[in-house]
């Protein structure tokens, strides 16, 4: 591939680049006393369910100013959806303050029934102070010594107490506290006066700037955490060691021998009547249907893979630590725009292999494949999130410049990798003639058939790593945070050898059975979130914290 060089030099120095800024970050952030510190308010959701988030002041909370200041953001910062404001609170560096007022506001009828909707469904805010992050919940509902809901009572907290720690002229650490005795009554539609309190103390602190983000992973490298990862890790290499012996007693007892018979008697090994995998021997490598859609799902998934692995490499490097605002999905688009020269030099290649003629129509289904599809499900929740006004919305501008990224970098390099595949002269090389007339498949039984044979394609990888799908899915649904990626990747490797050795199985035991269509099979075969998405949907809707 002649623009794979360039393209993995662009990754490279995309790597380096976040390396960079991630080694800059560490050396800025100071300050001197009285120093103003940048306090940005983020926004707001529900407890239970982390990805319903809305903006800050959706909520009738006061500003001091007149008009709310935007934090220009990232790209990776919008499609998280950050949507970053200026706070009503001043936090300047070691200014101790107690009880000081943010601002008023008068709190209309609708404002009240806003917040008391807010608080019954134990809406919780988030804000950044020197890029670390704050929660809090807005207010309590009191349930004590009451049976019907009709008669709890609503409260909105007024006033906040920050918690800070610094060492020398560096934030460290911040926590938000609620004053429990700091209310306001929000039980009844009437109009109520609220002043906005806060308080701030400073605490001198030993732990060094580059180490103030461990706190947020230390959940995950909790002893019985380790144990449950480690428990993962070895019922996958289990897992590997069964189907390995598996499938050494298949070559050894049964394709040895085979080979051994035709290597000693070749002719009469030619007397006999071939039966099994060798009756079909002039079909195997029959070309399949739809050969451009099958090259076209190979490029994408090469592509995707090739992701992946970049992916992992960031992750294993520390680009990726808790709370670094939208460096996955800056990495993602970025990383996907770069590689998918990958996905057009490997579907060209291999369709032109197959004796396709017309690569142009290859390649466009190549780029459509997995943008297509992704294209209709964003629109499908964009236009659900716009329409609750939610900041999961991406505004009209991001959409500009994810559209102009695909067509200024992903199609050209696409055009790129497949005019170079196209080039490649590879053959396709058949270790045996194929027939002419395609052999009739004899019927078979009902779990020979397409559905359950991907059904157990899928069992076994899904099996070797589903307690590391149960972390990551309450990550991404949830309040946890995932950050042991050196196992995660061992559980990737793993995941490999599972589904190569699977796959290796399951199409012996169909070219066993005289089925010779076994190419669309295992390649669906491979795609095994078919059980994942139930998987997904329990953690969606169960996982407690």
């Amino acid at each position: 591939m002649s623009d794979s060089p360039i393209t993995l030099l662009v990754v490279g120095v995309l790597i380096a680049c976040c390396l960079t800024h991630v080694r800059s970050d560490s050396s800025d952030h100071r300050f001197k006393v009285g120093d103003p510190v940048p306090l940005y308010a983020n926004k707001v959701g529900p407890f239970h369910n982390p990805s319903e988030t809305y903006r800050y002041f959706d909520l009738p909370f006061c500003s001091p100013d007149a008009i709310i200041k935007e934090k220009r953001e990232a790209l990776g910062e919008v499609l998280n959806g950050d949507r970053l404001v200026s706070a009503p609170y001043k936090l300047n560096f070691r200014d101790e303050k107690d009880s000081a007022l943010a601002c008023r506001k008068k709190l209309s009828e609708q404002d009240v029934a806003q917040f008391r909707s807010a608080v019954e469904k134990d809406f919780y805010f988030q804000m950044y102070y020197d890029d670390l992050p704050i929660w809090g919940f807005i207010g309590k509902v009191d349930k004590e010594g009451k049976t019907h809901p009709s008669e709890y009572k609503y409260f909105l907290y007024k006033h906040i107490q920050f918690d800070i720690l610094y060492n020398k002229d560096r934030v460290i650490e911040i926590s938000a506290r609620m004053d429990p005795h700091s209310l306001v009554d929000l039980t009844e539609d009437k109009e109520v006066d609220v002043e906005f309190m806060y308080s701030v103390k400073w605490k001198e602190t030993d732990t060094p700037f580059e180490k103030r983000m461990e706190k947020y992973s230390l959940s995950s490298s909790l002893p019985h955490h380790l144990e449950i990862h480690w428990f993962s890790i070895i019922n996958s290499c289990v897992t590997v060691l069964l189907l390995t012996g598996f499938l050494a007693t298949i070559l050894m007892r049964v394709l040895k021998n085979d080979f051994v018979k035709y290597a000693q008697d070749e002719e009469a090994a030619d007397d006999q009547e071939e039966t099994g995998w060798k009756y079909i021997h002039g079909d195997v490598f029959r070309f399949p249907k739809y050969k451009s859609l099958f090259a076209a799902a190979l490029g994408s998934g090469s592509q995707l893979f090739t992701l992946t692995v970049f992916i992992f490499m960031l992750a294993l490097v520390g680009v990726f630590y808790p709370y670094n605002r939208g460096a996955l999905f800056t990495a993602l688009v970025v990383i996907y725009a770069l590689t998918s020269g990958i996905a057009g030099y490997t579907a060209a290649s291999f369709y032109c292999q197959l004796e396709g003629t017309n690569w142009v129509r290859n390649l466009l289904l190549t780029g459509c494949l997995f943008c297509g599809p992704l294209f209709l499900t964003f629109c499908f929740l964009n236009t659900v999130a716009i329409a609750y006004n939610a900041t999961a919305a991406l505004p009209f501008g991001t959409i500009v410049v994810i559209v102009l990224i695909w067509t200024l970098v992903t199609s050209p390099l696409l055009v790129l990798g497949g005019i170079a595949g196209k080039n490649s002269k590879a053959e396709f090389q058949a270790p045996c003639r194929t027939t002419k007339y395609p052999r009739e498949i004899p019927p078979l039984p009902w779990y020979r058939s397409a559905i359950p044979q991907m059904a157990m394609a899928g069992f076994l990888p899904f099996s070797a790593i589903y307690i590391e799908l149960y972390y990551i899915f309450a990550s991404v649904w949830g309040h946890r945070i995932y950050t042991i990626y050196s196992i995660l990747f061992i559980v990737f490797i793993i995941l490999l050898i599972v589904t190569a050795f699977i796959t290796v199985a399951l199409t012996y035991f169909q070219l066993a059975a005289e089925d010779h269509e076994w190419w669309w099979r295992y390649v669906n075969s491979l795609v095994y979130f078919d059980f994942f998405f139930p998987f997904h949907l329990f953690n969606n809707h169960n996982v407690k914290f």
